[in-house]
């Protein structure tokens, strides 16, 4: 049985879906370990289960750099982030900051 990707930064993960949300693009290198780039900021960990979960799906950009990987926000990925960011917004302002410092 496979483990469930974990969401290691709740914070970074509701940056990375609103960000995907407005047509951003998740840029990543050809090797599977190379860094993630969302809107010119590297992201640490939110790329992880946005792939796992199948929430940003690839496409092909011919005028980007060649060996790149790019990510637009996928069909089920839309509806999570409606939801994820609903809920975020409703979630108390301090508890909003705790999640920011402990991940």
């Amino acid at each position: 049985m496979q483990a469930q990707p974990i969401i290691a930064d709740r914070g970074e993960f509701i940056d990375a879906l609103t960000l995907l949300q407005r047509g951003r693009v998740l840029v990543r290198g050809a090797d599977p370990a190379s860094n993630c780039v969302l809107d010119g900021g590297p992201v640490y960990t939110a790329h992880r289960p946005l792939l796992d979960y199948a929430l940003v799906e690839e496409f092909s950009n011919p005028d980007g750099f060649p060996h790149m990987h790019y990510y637009r926000i996928s069909a089920r990925g839309q509806a999570f982030a409606r939801r994820a960011c609903t809920a975020w917004q409703r979630t108390p302002l301090l508890q909003r900051l705790a999640v920011r410092l402990t991940g």
